[in-house]
């Protein structure tokens, strides 16, 4: 029989998703078992995009353009504004869900062994990407004592070398909610311009800051406005994860040209979703405040409850709907399994994922995991309480 690939070998599992046979396992058991471990949003997609859907009058569903339905990227370029994001619509390629967009720009801009800067922990399927397409992640950690702020100026210099090309942030950040500051941002300007990187910039949870600080884009830095993708989606905003509609901006013209081959190559983003996705553009105010709202109130709660329990912490995350917690346990990947596996209180049990994989340096997240916030207050304060007997009970405690 002939050996699979070393890429697939070296592709890591997904920390979020590779607990699922376990998770399915403790359903046929009976057991009710409390998602904490992905970031799909319970709450209802807009209305104008089920509308839109159910509107579809069509004979044919044709292929769209491969950039991308033209009137859905108009239309992106008054949203974006809103944000004091300014670009135009050619500097808008539409692609099947924000993750096509960082491979697409990965692939576009790196070549095999070049290396990519990234503060860790970090968005697993990055690394995934990166081996994809052949190039190096050169990881800088941050601290959760720290609130995962990112690390000094120094520490990203120390990693840079001649096969460095680009630097790469999730700002406000998964898995930690970190939201980066001017001063921060500043900074890997700074960094960008001097060494004439990449700036990759994953700007998908920008409607969900909690801070009274700005939401800094890469695009509101000035001098690097050639340097900077921005990877964008509509599965968080809208709760629209299954229509697979996001987007790569960038104001590089040899970055577009050469992104597009990739996109022709895959012919064309979902003709279905870019409908909804720009029907979402026209979302009352009213529904994203709403949102907005009920997830400050969720933050609250889940970490409020999160730091009463003995031997946890978790920072207060400034955006996104999500936090990385430590535990006082051995091993986090060991104890969601045994979550699973071994435990239930009450018929119930919780599925987090472990930190571990948001990770690449050897031993970190070792007892932290990442816990999204996407169920409703009721439900997040039986999870607790189910997190909490299962501390009691798990045999790899740590006092």
């Amino acid at each position: 029989m002939p050996n699979i690939s070393e890429r697939g070998v070296n592709m890591p599992a997904s920390p979020i998703r590779k607990l699922v046979p376990l998770a399915n396992k403790a359903k046929e058991r009976g057991i009710k078992v409390y998602h904490l471990n992905i970031g799909q949003p319970d709450l209802p997609t807009p209305q104008v995009a089920l509308d839109a859907m159910r509107a579809i009058d069509r004979t044919v569903l044709e292929y769209s353009p491969s950039d991308g339905i033209r009137s859905y990227r108009e239309k992106l370029v008054g949203y974006y504004a809103k944000f004091n994001i300014h670009v135009s619509a050619d500097d808008i390629i539409i692609t099947t869900g924000g993750s096509e967009a960082v491979f697409f720009s990965f692939m576009a801009c790196l070549d095999p062994g070049d290396e990519i800067i990234v503060p860790e922990p970090a968005y697993a399927n990055y690394m995934a990407f990166a081996i994809s397409c052949g190039a190096v992640i050169k990881t800088i950690p941050s601290s959760i004592d720290e609130g995962f702020a990112l690390p000094s100026l120094e520490k990203f210099e120390a990693l840079i070398t001649p096969r460095t090309k680009a630097i790469l942030i999730c700002n406000p950040n998964n898995p930690t909610g970190y939201l980066y500051t001017q001063k921060e941002m500043d900074q890997i300007r700074d960094i960008v311009k001097k060494y004439d990187l990449f700036l990759f910039s994953d700007e998908v949870y920008r409607e969900f800051c909690y801070t009274g600080a700005p939401y800094i884009s890469a695009f509101h830095l000035k001098g690097i406005e050639n340097n900077v993708v921005l990877v964008d989606s509509v599965s968080k905003r809208y709760s629209e994860c299954g229509i697979r509609i996001g987007a790569l901006i960038t104001k590089n013209e040899m970055v577009r040209e050469n992104v597009m081959k990739w996109c022709q190559a895959r012919l064309s983003p979902p003709l279905i979703g870019q409908i909804m996705a720009e029907a979402s553009l026209d979302t009352p105010d009213e529904y994203m405040l709403e949102v907005y709202n009920e997830y400050v109130e969720r933050r609250k709660f889940l970490i409020d409850g999160l730091n009463r329990i003995p031997g946890c912490y978790s920072p207060i995350p400034m955006g996104a709907f999500y936090t990385v917690a430590k535990l006082p346990v051995d091993d986090s990947d060991k104890f969601c399994a045994w979550c699973l596996e071994e435990f239930e209180y009450e018929g119930q049990t919780v599925m987090l994922a472990p930190a571990s994989g948001f990770y690449t340096t050897p031993g970190l997240g070792k007892n932290e995991v990442r816990i999204a916030y996407v169920l409703k207050k009721e439900d997040l304060a039986k999870a607790l309480l189910v997190l909490r007997k299962a501390l009691e009970a798990y045999p790899g405690r740590v006092l």
